[in-house]
């Protein structure tokens, strides 16, 4: 089990999270917490769900909208969604890297040539000096 199951019904939802069952409805109804159903379609919380609608509950002490509120819980659902693919991704890499040592690796020139390296080695990067002056000088 883990903070994603729902296995709350909304009286101890409501209780958890100290707002009234109605408003949990109301919530639900504008989409600023989506809870599970059951076969009977009786709702059920997780207890992500919960720590959401406590989060609404501040939000809206300290003033925001439910509109706002609701935007804010909605980016931070994608950053939660960005954040666990990104970690997917960088495991999926760590593991290809350690499954074909010695394969090629790519590099992009500043031009947006792609280059072919040799794991474990770099690309040389220029060396030159560019003086920018914004201004002609008399």
């Amino acid at each position: 089990m883990d903070e994603q199951t729902p296995i709350f019904a909304i009286a101890m939802a409501a209780e958890l999270s100290g707002l009234h069952p109605q408003t949990l409805r109301q919530y639900d109804r504008l989409g600023l917490v989506n809870p599970g159903r059951t076969a009977g379609k009786s709702r059920r919380y997780s207890m992500r769900d919960v720590v959401q609608l406590r989060e609404v509950a501040r939000l809206s002490a300290e003033g925001l909208n439910l509109e706002g509120i609701r935007r804010i819980l909605d980016l931070e659902n994608q950053v939660a969604t960005l954040v666990t693919r990104v970690r997917e991704l960088e495991t999926a890499l760590a593991d290809e890297m350690l499954n074909r040592p010695g394969r090629r690796v790519f590099a992009a020139r500043e031009s947006g040539d792609v280059i072919s390296l040799r794991a474990g080695t770099r690309a040389q990067r220029s060396t030159e000096l560019v003086v920018w002056r914004p201004y002609p000088r008399d």
